[in-house]
């Protein structure tokens, strides 16, 4: 199988496939995980992304609980370590009225497995922690998929751009070579629509800042309304984010910059006191529904996994469990989770 992508999706279904015994070779147009995953902070936080029942949020809680085993396997197929944390969040609100929808919230997440308790913040009229959430660098994860993918036979060709998918999936026209194979699968985020335009992504970007080698926060996810600030193992304090329909535009914006830290701060007046060492953006892939497409065209061979927009790090073990499990049964019909 051909798959057009090397994100985390792309590669963990690469895996998973190759797992399976598929001959797998994997399309990257960058380096593997050199876009949307590199840019991405971590979080693997249901409690901050749902607010009531749908496909994407059940999928979501499902995947969450496959980290800890997902993380594991890889590690020890990839042989390095992966910054992997089950911390928990503090969702904080400043105001009666943002504290009445933080229970509310919390109050119809609870129907959806999704725990959190009452809590208490210095600077917030209400807070909720959320024992369930977790963290992890994306940047490891997709290292570590690169390894495992290597080891289990998957070639990986970067630098070379999908330019079309030939008819019914029988392969990819790339600016190299024609390259045959018994289907294809779509995982290239928000550049999906590029091969399918019917598909329906667009690029959503997103802003985010870094301080570098700070002291240990209380809490490794910190987050009210928008704003959310994370802390990996190397110290470094990283926050965000925007919403953006701006196309593929890369310009770093410093209005954007200089906004997210205006609201970082005022979450952890600590920060004030030092510069922003870094800043950089990312597409997340939108999608109508917001929920991701995994599954077959029906009457081809492509396959796709797509539209997670803002959830791809977090519902990456389900997703290439789901697909692969299609793959091998055969299934024909387009699923959603």
């Amino acid at each position: 199988m051909i798959v057009v992508g090397g994100g985390i999706i792309g590669l963990s279904c690469a895996w998973r496939l190759a797992q399976r015994g598929v001959q797998v070779t994997l399309f990257d147009a960058r380096e593997t995980g050199a876009e949307a995953s590199w840019a991405a902070a971590g979080m693997l936080a249901p409690g901050g992304e749902f607010e009531q029942d749908s496909p994407a949020a059940r999928m979501a809680v499902a995947s969450l609980a496959l980290y800890p085993s997902y993380v594991r396997e890889l590690q020890d197929a990839a042989g390095i370590a992966i910054d992997y944390r089950k911390c928990g969040a503090l969702d904080v609100a400043f105001t009666e009225a943002q504290a009445v929808a933080l229970a509310s919230r919390a109050a119809r997440q609870q129907a959806l497995g999704i725990n959190s308790e009452t809590a208490k913040h210095p600077y917030a009229v209400a807070a909720r922690f959320y024992p369930h959430d977790a963290l992890v660098n994306p940047r490891d994860v997709t290292s570590a998929l690169r390894i495992a993918c290597l080891r289990e036979g998957v070639a990986i060709r970067d630098h070379e751009t999908v330019e079309a998918i030939l008819e019914n999936g029988t392969g990819v026209r790339t600016r190299h070579a024609i390259c045959h194979d018994e289907g294809v699968l779509v995982a290239a985020g928000a550049w999906s629509s590029t091969l399918l335009p019917s598909a329906g992504i667009e690029p959503v970007r997103g802003h985010l800042i870094a301080w570098n080698n700070q002291p240990a926060l209380p809490h490794a996810i910190l987050r009210s309304g928008p704003t959310y600030v994370i802390q990996r193992a190397s110290g470094q304090i990283v926050a965000g984010s925007t919403t953006e329909h701006v196309g593929f535009d890369r310009f770093t914006d410093p209005a954007m910059v200089a906004d997210i830290r205006r609201r970082t701060t005022e979450l952890l007046p600590s920060l004030a006191a030092f510069p922003v060492d870094d800043a950089w953006l990312g597409f997340r892939p939108g999608i109508a529904g917001d929920s991701p497409v995994i599954g077959r065209l029906p009457g081809t061979s492509i396959w796709t996994a797509f539209g997670h927009y803002r959830n791809g790090i977090l519902l990456a073990p389900l997703t290439a469990q789901k697909l692969a499990e299609m793959v091998a049964a055969g299934r024909t019909p387009l699923v959603t989770p």
